[in-house]
């Protein structure tokens, strides 16, 4: 799995911080996404699909 971000799309929610806290950090000064693995380990790969579902902002894809 590789793991991208739009940080221009990113709407800081923070849902994806909190489900995979591993993979995904938010800027403190904006709350925008910051990505910390773009190719998470297999047993996190369920979160972090749940974590691009529910993202309001569309702003992670996955291939």
């Amino acid at each position: 799995m590789k793991v991208a971000v739009d940080t221009e799309k990113c709407c800081g929610a923070g849902t994806c911080v909190m489900l995979a806290p591993d993979v995904f950090d938010q800027g403190e000064d904006d709350g925008i996404v910051i990505l910390l693995d773009e190719h998470p380990a297999e047993e996190l790969h369920a979160t972090v699909r749940e974590a691009a579902n529910v993202c309001p902002a569309t702003a992670i894809t996955l291939s």
